[in-house]
């Protein structure tokens, strides 16, 4: 049978007192290390949404001009047709060439947009990887 004695009092107030100080020690900051794992973790997905964004921003002006380019030049060979066979075929040809340069140099930029935009996020990529890695070594990391 368990007898109420001061054994008994001394074992739940040392177990109070451990539970406080692992509270101290332990848990608080464990909490805290996720915590602020959580929060680097949504700023990096932030970041990424705001940088998908922009890319997708550029993909629409990148068309909306494309568009804009074939609806001049289908307007530019409306008016050339009326004005005469040869001088018409020599306008067309250089709007073609020039929608062919603009539609070269759109695709030029935004390769190098979206590389710009895929290095970095690699950059971003690797320093979380070890920011997180320090973090839960709790070390630096070469």
């Amino acid at each position: 049978m368990v007898e109420v004695n001061s054994t008994m009092v001394i074992q739940m107030i040392n177990f109070f007192l451990l539970i406080f100080l692992l509270n101290i020690l332990l848990y608080k900051p464990i909490l805290s290390v996720i915590e602020k794992r959580r929060k680097m973790m949504e700023k990096s997905d932030e970041e990424t949404r705001s940088l998908h964004e922009a890319v997708e921003k550029r993909m629409v002006e990148y068309e909306e001009k494309l568009h804009r380019a074939r609806m001049e030049a289908m307007n530019q060979r409306d008016q050339i047709k009326g004005e005469g066979a040869e001088k018409g075929r020599q306008i067309i040809e250089e709007a073609k060439e020039e929608i062919s340069r603009m539609v070269e140099g759109f695709k030029e930029k935004l390769e190098r947009e979206r590389e710009e935009a895929r290095s970095i996020l690699q950059d971003r990529t690797k320093w979380i990887a070890v920011e997180i890695s320090e973090k839960i070594l709790g070390r630096g990391i070469q």
